[in-house]
Parts: structure tokens; sequence; C-alpha cells
């Protein structure tokens, strides 16, 4: 007669199981590398408008609260809203000031009611201060015009916003 013997593989009843600590440590360090490239701590958030190619740089400051105006070929915004058209990288002649081609109209009246009628939690307005996001095509007089009209209405503190690197 054929007797099975049955299979004792030869593991050490009394063993404790070990943990292999070294593997572990090495995942926990790449997460926490990965999570703090990851986190973001700007309390500002900034959405790029569709269309907008922003100029980039190396700087990593993070953006402060302050007025958002979009300047693209199509537009100027603050906010959401158009303040004005622009068209051939240029404003349209009837959004100027006759008397001064820098001096936009529109923007003007615009920060001029956002700055009499902001509140205290709105501190930004008060100190002047404004984020721009303008498309890096366009020409540097373009943009002069923004920030001397924005200057003129009591908003002197101005941010050009970037993408970090590329």
């Amino acid at each position: 007669m054929s007797r099975r013997r049955r299979f004792d593989p030869n593991i050490k009843k009394n063993s404790t199981f070990t943990l292999n600590i070294t593997s572990m440590t090495d995942m926990f360090t790449i997460l926490l590398v990965f999570l703090l490239q990851s986190y973001s701590t700007s309390q500002v958030e900034i959405l790029p408008e569709s269309g907008l190619r922003l100029p980039t740089s190396a700087t990593t400051a993070n953006p402060v609260e302050a007025v958002k105006i979009s300047l693209s070929k199509e537009a100027l915004k603050i906010d959401k809203d158009k303040i004005a058209d622009v068209r051939n990288e240029d404003f349209l002649a009837q959004d100027l000031e006759s008397t001064d081609a820098n001096f936009i109209k529109p923007l003007f009246e615009k920060l001029d009611h956002m700055a009499k009628n902001s509140t205290e939690k709105e501190k930004w307005v008060k100190e002047g201060k404004i984020l721009l996001q303008a498309d890096k095509d366009l020409p540097y007089a373009t943009l002069r015009k923004v920030m001397y009209t924005a200057s003129m209405a009591g908003f002197p503190q101005l941010k050009l916003v970037t993408m970090v690197g590329e």
C-alpha cells in the first residue's frame, strides 16, 4: 500500500513576519516629495482665459489677491466682464480718449467705480493692486495703455501673471 506523505514545508512554526522597512521608507519619501510639489499654498486662484497665451518666467512667487484683468488679442476684461474690444493688437478708437491715445475710457470708469464702491473685505482694491494676464504676443504699447490707465485710476501696484517654466 502506498501511503501519501503529507507535504510539510520547511517553515518554522514560531517564526515572526518580517517587514521590509527600507522599501516602505523609499515609497513614503517619494510620496512626500510628490505631495509637497503638487501642494499649492496660494489662496488666490487664477484661471487663464481661453485662447490666452501667458508668457513664461522662472519666478515661483505666489499671486496675491487683487483685481484680475485679462488682455487677449480680442478683448480686455475685468474678471469675466468685457470692458473693451481689441482689434489688430490695439484698442478701438472709440474706447480711447481723443486727447490722450494711451487712456482707455471704459477701463478707467470701471476701475474708478470699483475703487469708490469697494468694501472693507476688498482691501486690495483700496491698495490699488492688479493682476494682469496678458497675451505674450501683444505689443508692449498695448500693455502700456492698460498700465497707464490703471495707474491713472489709482491702481499703481500691477503684477503680470506668468506661467512657470517651459
